[in-house]
């Protein structure tokens, strides 16, 4: 049985991609045999953000905390951290932008294409906000993106240019909050037990471990019960 594993995150927030690649080591480490479905759910930091203009991350960095000496602080932090997972960040080009359609696309991909081109595409879109300056709100920026991963390019302006997805993007906000998930990342295993932020390596593989575990003792349980079953001659109603 396949290991679900949900990611609530932004494609704006820096610790959601030095996450990622925390998690990423620790799959690569895992010797279980589960084979993982990694499915990437939407949060927006700042969902005020306007949709039509971008603002240098200095600045806003500035804005939200508190001036841009400690704005500089902070993105001298994260860059440092970023690079001790084998992420370059260049901060001073990037653009802060509203994510809004970013996550619509990422959301189509998963329902068109699945978890896995889901995956390539936030990949994507993380290194070219990181590390390109690109607007990952620029519809045509994000065609282009998609279409490097593999994702029809017509289809994606076509999907951008309309509001499709968009009930579903507010459904999914919804649940997060309603999940108290208040803070990204935010990684939930098999819908029932969930990690917050961008842990080690060594966590992850513990949570890897801990829920292979409960599901073999689940699967032994219910194959005895089905066994006793058997043996007394119950009907598969009554069992």
């Amino acid at each position: 049985m396949r290991m679900r594993v949900e990611i609530w995150s932004d494609v704006v927030c820096p610790w959601c991609y030095i996450g990622k690649r925390k998690f990423e080591a620790a799959l690569a480490l895992y010797d279980g045999d589960e084979p993982f479905d990694v499915v990437w759910r939407p949060f927006q930091l700042d969902p005020t953000a306007p949709r039509d203009r971008v603002q240098p991350v200095i600045e806003a960095y500035a804005k939200k905390f508190g001036g841009p000496e400690q704005a500089a602080a902070i993105i001298d932090r994260v860059t440092q951290v970023a690079d001790s997972v084998g992420l370059n960040f260049v901060m001073d080009k990037a653009l802060r932008a509203n994510t809004l359609d970013a996550h619509r696309l990422l959301a189509r991909v998963l329902r068109t294409d699945g978890p896995v081109y889901q995956s390539m595409l936030k990949e994507r879109l993380l290194r070219a906000y990181f590390s390109e300056g690109h607007n990952i709100s620029d519809h045509t920026t994000l065609a282009a993106l998609a279409a490097e991963v593999g994702v029809s390019h017509d289809d994606t302006v076509r999907f951008l240019e309309s509001d499709e997805g968009l009930e579903d993007l507010a459904a999914d906000f919804a649940l997060a909050t309603e999940a108290g998930i208040t803070g990204v990342p935010h990684f939930v295993f098999d819908g029932r037990w969930s990690i917050p932020g961008a842990q080690d390596p060594e966590l992850f593989l513990r949570a890897f471990r801990r829920m292979a575990d409960l599901r073999a003792s689940e699967a032994e349980a219910q194959a005895a019960a089905a066994h006793a079953c058997q043996v007394d001659g119950g009907s598969p109603a009554s069992c």
